[in-house]
């Protein structure tokens, strides 16, 4: 499977380059600056999001599309909603899936009532969290045929090696027996790959935690 991966120099996209590679699968890391990858033997595409550049000729080839988006370096949180409309917009009318590295902060504590509206909702994640959620809008209201899954993480992501199985849930937010809400970057990887191989969570939001 050749598998594009957009934003592969972050610490999640890195994570998702090492799985997809280790598993023997042609990656194409879109990046904005090529020479910031560290990971050897995948092939590499400039793009910048930030630009209105079409994104059909850097996912040509691909059979899944996966996108880990973050606004918050450039302090542009709205680019994480834009982008999502622009790549179901791409794939729309082709064969590929599109994968999307979302947050936690739009799963629910309650029917109705997001993690992100938690008084203890720490305060520097919240502007990303909310950008997150709107993309699950975008997503939801998709009226495209772009095949899609939106990936969601335990509240806590944290660099890491794998600490054996992962859950998969839908939009209710889970824990352990502890009462804790986690996922390391690795597992994490391991369950975007697995849904990339396997396609068994089409045009829906599911969320990975221990």
């Amino acid at each position: 499977m050749k598998i594009a991966i957009l934003g592969a120099t972050g610490w999640v996209g890195n994570a998702l380059v090492a799985e997809a590679k280790a598993r023997g699968h042609d990656v194409i890391a879109i990046v904005r600056d090529p020479t910031k990858l560290t990971i050897k033997g995948v092939s590499t595409r400039a793009f910048d999001l930030h630009s209105s550049a079409d994104f059909a000729p850097v996912v040509e080839g691909a059979d899944v599309v996966i996108a880990s988006v973050s606004g918050r370096a450039a302090g542009n949180h709205d680019l994480v909603a834009q982008t999502a409309k622009r790549l179901l917009v791409a794939l729309a009318n082709t064969q590929k899936r599109l994968l999307w590295v979302g947050g936690a902060g739009s799963l629910e504590v309650a029917p109705g009532v997001a993690l992100v509206t938690s008084p203890d909702f720490p305060a520097e994640f919240k502007d990303e969290a909310l950008a997150q959620g709107e993309a699950l809008r975008v997503f939801r209201s998709n009226k495209l045929n772009t095949q899609w899954t939106f990936v969601s993480p335990a509240a806590v992501l944290y660099p890491g090696d794998s600490e054996g199985e992962y859950r998969i849930g839908g939009d209710a937010f889970f824990t352990n027996s502890d009462g804790e809400s986690k996922i390391s970057v690795t597992d994490y990887a391991k369950a975007m790959i697995d849904e990339a191989q396997q396609g068994e969570h089409l045009n829906q939001r599911i969320s990975v935690a221990y």
